[in-house]
């Protein structure tokens, strides 16, 4: 049996199914000596490899993100959330809006939860099969403009339309040249209504010009970006300075 157990290992090996050699022979023994049906052994074989390869795609998913760090959803106080979120949270974590090409744009000012709130969402879409990548404003537009003078642009702009939701964090701390406005204006239009982003921004819509320096490339934007968007105003109370207190109270 040892040789016969080894030659099937060789062609899981080569047909590259994870999940299906670790523990084979002891399922093999185990059928044996409990009279198991063939069918029912290889269905015990198969759900396992079928359940390693689903959890290898989750967790890949996750660090192909690129999350600065690790949020989830059931670690937000919700009740410290500015009310506008509250209000949107149940609805906003049944991730329908992925499904309907739905953008969100979190404005506010600094510390009120948007980025938590945004990676949460995030993570929560990778583990239920979205494929997601995070950025922020400032790295996208670097990225943007090295694509295009590297002639890369077209394959950069092709490989980001296959994200199921694409976050970007940090909307409106450094204001960008011509060029770097006019690369993310094109490749949020390339999304729009098509997939999901979502926004986080320290400024309201009124100040954006402030970022892109172009009025008419501007409301173009706003006007792409916001049509059956979730626009949530993340106006409020440091989050940050909340959680803070609520530790040092226990903490005391």
């Amino acid at each position: 049996m040892n040789n016969t157990i080894n030659e099937i290992k060789e062609y899981i090996k080569e047909l590259k199914i994870p999940g299906i050699n670790q523990g084979l022979r002891m399922k093999i023994e185990e059928a044996y000596k409990y009279n198991q049906p063939y069918e029912e052994l290889l269905k015990d074989i198969f759900v396992e490899a079928y359940d390693v390869r689903k959890e290898n795609g989750r967790k890949n998913r996750i660090r192909n993100a690129r999350f600065p760090y690790k949020k989830y959803l059931d670690e937000l106080q919700v009740d410290y959330l500015p009310e506008d979120a509250r209000n949107r949270f149940k609805e906003l974590r049944t991730l329908n809006f992925i499904n309907e090409g739905r953008n969100i744009i979190l404005a506010g000012n600094p510390g009120t939860g948007k980025t938590h709130l945004s990676i949460g969402l995030g993570i929560k879409a990778c583990n239920e099969g979205h494929k997601v990548f995070f950025t922020t404003a400032a790295s996208l537009i670097n990225e943007l403009k090295e694509t295009r003078s590297d002639k890369k642009l077209y394959t950069f702009e092709k490989r980001f339309e296959k994200y199921d939701l694409i976050i970007i964090d940090e909307l409106g701390y450094i204001s960008f040249d011509k060029e770097g406005s006019e690369l993310l204006f094109t490749f949020l239009s390339l999304r729009a209504e098509r997939k999901s982003t979502i926004i986080t921004t320290n400024l309201s819509f009124d100040r954006w010009n402030e970022i892109f320096n172009d009025a008419v490339l501007t409301a173009a934007l706003i006007d792409r970006m916001t049509h059956k968007s979730y626009v949530i105003n993340m106006n409020g109370d440091s989050y940050r300075i909340k959680e803070t207190r609520e530790w040092l109270e226990k903490s005391s």
